[in-house]
Formats: C-alpha cells, structure tokens, sequence
C-alpha cells in the first residue's frame, strides 16, 4: 500500500507536493478503512483526483510512472535518466528531482528515496519504520555507501555498489546481481504498482478467451449485468496467414513461441486482439470477439473495434476492479482518466463494487484521476479521499484534500461549491462572448 508520496521539481510540480493516504480523523465510512494495527493508524483504500485541465492529474501519474520504470527496467549504459524537471522558471531545470516512497510491504512500512539529474543520482536511501524508531537500511550519498550496522560488513553489498552505475539507482542493480535484501521492495514496484493510462490496457486479454479461467466467467457475467450489449466475449480460431502481422512479425513468433508460453498481441488495427500459442511446433492463433444475442435469440459475432468506445473501455478497466476485490489483493492500481468513454452511473457502479469489498484487513488501494464530478459525493467518498489538483499563475501544481477544508462539512454539497470556484481546482475561463467577436476587424475586412 501507498502511505505517502511526495515528489518535487517534475513536470508541473516545482515545490514539494505530497500525497497521502493516512486516514484523517473522518468518521465517514469509517468500517471500510484498512488499519495497521502494528502503527495505530488507518490507510486509505481510495483517492479520488479532481482539477481542471492541465492541473498536474497526469503529471502525478507521470511521476509514478517515470518512478516504476526507473526502478524495475533502469537504464542503459551512458543514457540519460528520463526524468523531466518543472521547466516553468530560470532554475527549474537545473535542479535535480525528488522522489519519496512510503509504503506498507508485509505488515512493515519502508520509505524509499531518490534524487536525480538527467545525468546521475545524486542521492538514494531506504528506511524502515518500525512502531517506535526509524532504521537506515542504505544512504547513497555523492555516490558512496553508508550501510546499517548490520549490514556493514556484507562483502557483496559492497561489491554489487561498486558495480552501480551513476545513472542507476542501486536498488535495481541489487536485485539483478541477485541481493535479496531489498528484493521486496524492488517487487512491490514490479508486481503490486499497476499504472493504467487512457489508451492502456491493463493484463493480458488471454484470460478473456479461456473457457477454463476463473475470469472468463466473471468477466461475462458482469458485462451483461453493466448493460454493455455483449453477451459473452470469445474467440475465433483464424490461419496464421491471414493473420493481419507483417511477414517479420510472424517469423519472430514461429521463433520465439514454444508449447510452454503465448503471445498477447495487437494487429496494425489497435482494438484487433489476438493470442498466439503453439502446439507441437505450430502456431495457434485465436482473435478475441464479442458476441450478441439477436432479436430472434441466435449469435451474432462482433469484432473489437466495432464496439462502442465505452464498451472498449470497459473490456480494458474491468480486470481491473476484479483484482481489487479479489481477497487479500494486494495491488494497488493508478488509473489516469477513469472516466474516458464512461457514463456516470457506470463508473460509480465500479467505484461502489470496489468499496464493497474494503475493510479493516484490506490491503488493496485505488488512485484515481477524474473530471467527473458527479462522483464528487460525500455518499460516495470520505473527504479525505477526494482531492483538487490545481496550477497556481506561475503553473505550478499542487494538491489539496477536501479534509484539509474547514468550511467542506460531512452534509455539504461539495459539488456546488466546487463548480462555484470555492475550492479551486477549476479551470480560469477568460474567454467570453460568441467566438466570431474574437476574430479582430483586420481579419474580416481580409475575409471579404
């Protein structure tokens, strides 16, 4: 679980801007909130981001995403670090960028650091809290290695920094030179952080099309009952030469597919899905369809990318919401734009299927950034889980949380008060009047 997270100078942060996920003393909704009894706190299982149009939404969720892959995949040698620096003022880009993790992993919260140039890290450090003290596993500081105590005289500790370079945060050249000893936060990145952009598809769509998946079940019960017209999803079983893959492309299959792993792929169309696998050295390829019922009760077949946008969309997030509620799922997902292509009532529909399932032992989280606001309901979620991002004149961003309010009551309508301007986090408007007054006189005496 996310506990907090904080990062400065990205993008359109140029200050420090931290979000956290620690319950305020709100009492709404209080019986879904997960609690650490080890801490004597409660995390929150959602957040829930508001703010007009180029606020800093996505550049939260571009700072988790440059962190994840920076973590898990790292860097080439002699490349530059893909970080991207508030570029909005003299000194912007010349300052390094800060990140900081902290997390829940096995019941213990850890904070993880770093600082970056595009050239180098400047600074990296893991943290473990414990109830009563804070325990410095490793500090990286001007490249050199302050172990804990324990750990001071690990000879290959010292030998896997040695082998560090200087745009490569040790954590993940640790792990590839197999160090075990801050494996599980290495994982937590690669397995438990999930990251869904607009266009993004999240899992591989294989289970859709498995008979035998608990999934494939799920998944077409729960389209049916969300009104998205489609029966039951499918496949269709189609030669590898009329396969719509260039000629290189299905060569590299024949070569890299065994009788022990498949292939997830789309064709040149971005909503054709296909599954590619083999048996006894040929290749199986099935395209996943939809099917619908006609008036006079048979089957009809439908390809991908004749489905609606939102019925698309829902193909692609609803696996998602299925692996929160999983029991004791320990992923946490950051959707960026939840409600592209969505109606209003489907989206909260999956928010409510999703808080249904959160308690005080869950261990699931979801971060969200929205421009729906009839989600921005108290009924729905705790103040405390709703955010407002919003750029200052200099375009910087910050972020606020409605608790932080002291007029936003438990039985306030929110929403009125946001669209009003009372809260922020709304875009500044300056454009009024018809748009033929905006064209000067000199351009419509060239018009005529």
């Amino acid at each position: 679980m996310i506990i907090k997270f904080s990062v400065e100078n990205w993008m359109s942060f140029r200050d420090q801007v931290s979000f956290s996920m620690v319950s305020s003393r709100e009492r709404q909704h209080g019986k879904r909130v997960p609690q650490i009894e080890k801490y004597q706190t409660r995390v929150l299982p959602i957040a829930v981001i508001y703010g007009g149009n180029a606020s800093g939404k996505t550049n939260l969720f571009k700072a988790l995403s440059f962190a994840k892959k920076f973590i898990v995949k790292g860097t080439r040698q002699d490349s530059f670090i893909a970080v991207e620096p508030f570029s909005l003022n003299s000194q912007g880009a010349k300052l390094p960028s800060k990140f900081i993790f902290e997390l829940l992993i096995n019941e213990t919260i850890y904070e993880y650091s770093f600082v970056v140039t595009r050239k180098s890290v400047l600074e990296e450090k893991l943290i473990e809290i414990t109830s009563t003290k804070e325990k410095v596993i490793y500090d990286r500081r001007e490249n050199k290695p302050h172990f804990h105590d324990s750990l001071e005289n690990d000879q290959f500790l010292h030998f896997a920094f040695r082998g560090t370079r200087d745009n490569q945060l040790f954590l993940t050249n640790a792990v590839s030179q197999k160090v075990t000893n801050f494996k599980h936060i290495y994982d937590w990145f690669s397995n438990n952080l999930e990251l869904i952009a607009p266009d993004s598809r999240f899992g591989p769509f294989h289970q859709f099309i498995d008979e035998k998946n608990p999934l494939y079940k799920i998944m077409n019960k729960v389209l049916y009952q969300l009104d998205t017209g489609i029966s039951s999803l499918g496949s269709e079983k189609i030669a590898i030469e009329n396969a719509p893959f260039p000629d290189e492309v299905k060569k590299q299959l024949s070569e890299d597919i065994s009788d022990k792993n498949m292939a997830c792929i789309r064709s040149v169309h971005p909503n054709m899905l296909f599954v590619v696998t083999s048996k006894d050295g040929e290749l199986k390829i099935n395209k996943l369809i939809t099917n619908h019922h006609k008036d006079d009760g048979t089957n009809v077949k439908f390809e991908m990318f004749q489905e609606s946008d939102g019925s698309q969309r829902i193909i692609d997030i609803l696996p998602v919401f299925l692996k929160l509620s999983e029991y004791n799922s320990k992923k946490v997902f950051v959707i960026d734009e939840l409600d592209r292509s969505l109606h209003t009532l489907l989206t909260r529909k999956l928010l409510e299927l999703y808080l249904a399932t959160c308690s005080p032992n869950s261990r699931a989280q979801l971060l969200v950034t929205t421009h729906d606001v009839l989600l921005m309901d108290q009924q729905l979620l705790r103040r405390d889980e709703m955010w407002i991002a919003e750029r200052d004149r200099n375009g910087a961003s910050k972020l606020l949380a409605f608790s932080e309010y002291k007029d936003v009551r438990y039985d306030k309508d929110i929403r009125k008060s946001y669209l009003q301007g009372r809260l922020g986090g709304i875009p500044r408007i300056l454009l009024s009047g018809p748009l033929s007054n905006q064209h000067s006189e000199e351009e419509c005496r060239g018009d005529r």
